[in-house]
């Protein structure tokens, strides 16, 4: 009953939907996938209904998986020591070995606080019967749970009534639960998101949840090991010891000395220092040894053997071809099994037999017969239907859905209250991963009567807001230094071009159709249009123009991106609201509203700019990103012809900005960009800026010199004057 009431009050959301996913999108809550070997950012779909499981349902399975994680991180810790279980006869040392994700290279190494699986992510689907099945572990870098709750925050507020009436499991502790875990094994020192870059699939999870959890998002470059030892290197190289890694890259590519020497996104040394005990890894190297899809088949007998309980949650019955009983029964009934690639993930290497014709099975069974250790088999287990709102009817339709639960461990092991429920795109289609066209829903757990809440962490010391005050505003990085001093260009690029573009434009439109080419001359734009319509194109629209509007957004956006921690989600909206009304404009170019449309762009580059002047961020991130705002409006004032008089501001505020970083270094985007703006501007003629500009050069030098900079404040308009207005 309690459950109906929860599905009638939810539908409430269904009328919100696209609210909701305009929420998402101009958050930029969206994950990457690589097609013909090129990155495409994409959002990820989302269904209003959510999953919703009942209280009681949700304890059984919160026992379940917390008995699953510790039999596996009590495995791990196993086999990388004692190897109790293998001298036992419990698992096949064949199997332990062989493993893909067995790393010899940690063996007898135990992490810090004797934590394997920090983060486990456990692959659900529950049988028509109401029976729940584990189909996966997922122990080394799981990704996910950034989407349910990024998503209820979003639900919270736009349907607030719904919330108060009904009694969800409030999930807003993940980084709670992420930080605890983190300071619970952190040795001495900062803790950091090790993210592989921008172009990673699931880049906006690893910036979000450095965002929430108050960690600093690095990337490899950012990190260097010295005497056995992580450090952090900001811009101005000093260097910061890390204490904890929550590392978003595969075991292969973590460091090159002791992995994969060819990779290029690893920390050299990192294992080393992870060895000698003077970092935590989270989730520790070697973790693949655990969550092999071979190894899957023997977790029943670990709860056994280490737990010594039956276990709660079932395994979807499974064959191993290695096993000579189980590969007569895989090849006998091919056509009846799902059959899985033990070396693939994300939905690949997944083959249900029924599909294949006679040929497609004859060769399926001689890959089995010659190599089956890569494969298992499993039953194809008949799992619930859920209904989604199809995004083209608007009807409600039934969709295969999974759940991936989230398995904290710290000082002891939580399971978080909510999950990601991943749900197909294509009716009756059982695979349902974001990389294979899925979508997501929330997921809800209904409260019980003494259900704990945020308030149980009370009296824990959680350092999250202490290291999101203390590093994440003022470790900046060098590569973060050029990415707020580029934002700031782009920013500036994109607004001071259309607003100086629309006189040109209105000449165009009252008599003169040539008015268009002194404008495109200053901004190097192409001139050799046959008519007006198409500069318009060229200039507003063309991604593969560097020089266009819409080239300067994606720079900015792509600059945006990766600087969400120190911007938070709340000022990054407006450049990802930028970017969203240029892209939808140009997909209507033809229509002549469209001009219009860009004025939604410059107000959100104001709003942008409102947001980061009036935000509490530290001065220094602020100041970066203004002195390229401000070095790009002089570039474009003066190719533009502007007067002393709009030259004199933002001259002004130029050095206002550059005088509050008295005393540190100078990166070298800002002193370059400097320099090849003063040897710009005699040919411009501007002299006098140009001389100008040499004397703040003079305190703007290796180091911010204040007072040498204050004096210039003074520069009357007149000794900046030069060009008049283009004819």
């Amino acid at each position: 009953m309690i459950q109906s009431m929860a599905q009638k009050m939810a539908s409430d959301l269904v009328d919100r939907r696209q609210a909701i996913n305009r929420e998402l999108s101009r958050n930029g809550v969206r994950f990457g996938i690589y097609k013909n070997g090129q990155y495409h950012d994409q959002l990820f779909p989302y269904d209003p209904i959510p999953r919703i499981i009942e209280s009681d349902e949700f304890d059984e399975l919160e026992a379940g998986l917390k008995q699953r994680v510790d039999a596996l991180n009590a495995y791990l810790k196993d086999i990388y020591s004692d190897k109790r279980i293998i001298h036992d006869g419990v698992i096949p040392e064949e199997y332990v070995y062989t493993s893909a994700g067995y790393f010899p290279q940690v063996n007898g190494v135990t992490p810090p606080a004797g934590v394997f699986a920090h983060i486990a992510g456990e692959d659900l689907v529950q049988g028509e019967d109401g029976r729940w099945w584990v189909l996966e572990d997922n122990l080394r870098i799981p990704s996910g749970a950034s989407y349910p709750l990024f998503v209820r925050d979003i639900e919270r507020r736009i349907s607030p009534k719904l919330f108060r009436d009904v009694h969800v499991r409030d999930n807003r502790a993940y980084p709670l639960l992420l930080r605890r875990s983190m300071d619970f094994v952190s040795t001495e020192g900062i803790s950091v998101v090790l993210t592989p870059g921008r172009f990673n699939s699931a880049f906006f999870e690893h910036a979000y949840l450095a965002e929430k959890t108050g960690a600093v998002l690095a990337f490899p470059e950012d990190l260097e090991v010295e005497q056995n030892k992580l450090y952090f290197v900001d811009y101005s190289g000093s260097k910061h010891r890390v204490g904890v890694v929550y590392r978003r890259l595969s075991d292969e590519y973590l460091d090159p000395f002791a992995f994969n020497a060819d990779s290029v996104i690893g920390v050299p040394g990192l294992l080393a220092a992870y060895r000698a005990g003077n970092v935590a890894i989270m989730n520790a190297p070697g973790n693949g040894a655990a969550d092999d899809k071979a190894i899957y088949y023997f977790v029943p007998a670990m709860i056994q053997y280490y737990l010594h309980e039956d276990p709660i949650l079932h395994n979807a019955p499974t064959y191993m071809p290695m096993f000579n009983e189980d590969r007569k029964t895989v090849l006998d009934r091919l056509g009846e099994l799902v059959i899985k690639d033990v070396a693939e993930a994300g939905g690949y290497g997944v083959v249900f037999g029924s599909s294949l014709d006679s040929r497609q099975r004859e060769e399926l069974a001689d890959r089995i017969k010659a190599d089956p250790r890569r494969f298992i088999a499993q039953e194809v287990v008949q799992f619930r239907d859920i209904d989604v709102v199809d995004p083209v009817t608007g009807r409600q339709e039934p969709r295969k859905a999974d759940l991936r639960a989230f398995v904290v461990t710290g000082p002891d092991t939580r399971v978080w209250y909510s999950g990601l429920t991943r749900y197909s795109s294509v009716p009756g289609q059982m695979i349902v991963n974001s990389s294979q066209g899925g979508g997501f829903k929330d997921t809800w757990v209904l409260a019980g009567d003494h259900t704990p809440t945020l308030d149980e962490f009370k009296g824990e010391k959680i350092s999250v807001a202490p290291e999101s005050t203390r590093h994440s505003l003022s470790l900046l990085t060098a590569s973060k230094a050029d990415n707020l001093y580029w934002l700031g260009r782009y920013t500036e690029r994109v607004f001071t071009t259309l607003t100086r573009f629309f006189p040109f434009y209105d000449h165009v439109m009252d008599t003169d159709v040539d008015a268009f080419r002194p404008f495109a001359r200053a901004l190097d734009l192409p001139e050799d249009f046959e008519d007006f319509d198409a500069f318009i194109q060229n200039f507003l629209y063309d991604p593969n123009n560097p020089n266009s509007v819409r080239s300067a957004m994606d720079c900015a956006f792509n600059n945006a991106v990766i600087l969400r921690q120190e911007l938070s989600s709340r000022v990054l909206q407006y450049v990802e609201l930028a970017l969203s009304s240029i892209a939808d404009a140009s997909s209507r170019s033809s229509d002549a509203e469209d001009i219009y449309d860009q004025r939604d762009v410059e107000d959100d580059m104001l709003a942008f700019w409102g947001a980061i002047e009036n935000s509490v961020e530290d001065q220094t991130l602020k100041s970066f990103l203004f002195i390229g705002k401000y070095l790009e409006r002089l570039d474009l004032y003066t190719r533009l012809k502007a007067t002393g008089p709009e030259l004199k501001p933002p001259m002004t505020k130029l050095i206002g900005y550059a005088v509050t970083l008295d005393g540190l270094p100078v990166p070298e985007c800002f002193a370059s960009g400097l320099r090849w703006l003063i040897g710009q501007l005699p040919g411009r003629g501007y002299p006098e800026l140009a001389e100008a500009l040499t004397r703040f050069q003079q305190g703007f030098s290796d180091r911010v010199t204040a007072a040498a900079l204050k004096p210039l404040s003074e520069i009357s308009a007149m000794n900046l004057a030069g060009g008049s207005v283009a004819d």
